[in-house]
């Protein structure tokens, strides 16, 4: 059968990545309390593409997750990537993972247990240029909180107003952290967890916390920023705190990146 994909592409235009996107499929994720937990995760897989080539093969992609069935974690993503580069003789690879990630909680009165749910991912590239380092792995966790207005908090008489918040964190670390140390401190650095089941009790005891922490989305980010860079476990992060505003409209949003540090400390 003819290969068009193969055929010789006459544009000269190379392609930084070809493949796969937003394909589901079953993970198993490293879980701090039960050793693995299995979920179901959106996969892309792409590879660089040579100007000459026309396009890649589609099927391959397939094959390769298929072959690490019941296998894929964060320990063999380094392998699966060296076998995409190999498979595709291509010079680079990327490999990206998101999924929903369970922790089980408990109130804060009450002590009812609940699975919250928590968006995460993995996002590697393995690239054969870089021969000291050829792997780039990524760890990314998305926490939802609460978060209460100083401003509103300093100038009403009564009440302040409050919203739901994501906070985005990303790192890279020489050795593992484990998802749930980086959920625990985004949590601790807002003005409220937030928890799938709560009783009266707990609602009061997570409003009253909330009216006593009140953050700004900086305060947020700076506070996550100086956590991580004291942990030598972590080469770089990068931190995002987004307030999805409930009297603006507009949301409030605020970056840190341990890069950003680095240069604040050299001048």
């Amino acid at each position: 059968m003819k290969d068009i994909q193969n055929r010789r592409d006459f544009r000269q235009v190379p392609i930084q990545k070809a493949g796969v996107k937003n394909l589901q499929y079953p993970l198993d994720v490293l879980d701090r309390e039960n050793k693995v937990q299995h979920t179901v995760g959106n996969v892309s897989m792409y590879v660089d593409l040579p100007h000459h080539f026309k396009g890649t093969h589609m099927s391959r992609f397939l094959e390769l997750l298929n072959e690490h069935r019941g296998k894929i974690s964060l320990l063999n993503i380094g392998v699966i990537l060296k076998a995409m580069v190999s498979r595709f003789d291509s010079t680079t690879a990327h490999l990206e993972m998101r999924f929903p990630y369970f922790v089980e909680k408990s109130a804060p009165v009450s002590q009812a247990k609940s699975l919250m749910n928590y968006q995460c991912a993995f996002l590697a590239t393995y690239s054969r240029k870089r021969r000291r380092e050829p792997l780039d792995l990524i760890v990314e966790v998305m926490v939802p909180v609460s978060t209460l207005c100083p401003c509103s908090k300093a100038i009403s008489k009564q009440g302040a107003h409050n919203q739901r918040s994501w906070i985005s964190i990303q790192i890279r670390s020489r050795e593992l952290v484990w998802i749930e140390e980086l959920i625990a401190i985004a949590e601790a650095e807002a003005s409220s967890g937030l928890f799938a089941l709560l009783k009266r009790e707990d609602e009061k005891y997570v409003t009253e916390q909330a009216y006593a922490r009140p953050r700004f989305a900086e305060d947020v980010a700076r506070a996550i920023a100086r956590k991580l860079k004291k942990d030598p476990r972590i080469t770089w992060f990068q931190v995002a705190s987004e307030n999805l505003e409930s009297i603006h409209n507009h949301n409030a949003y605020a970056l840190v990146t341990s890069n950003g540090l680095q240069e604040k400390s050299q001048r």
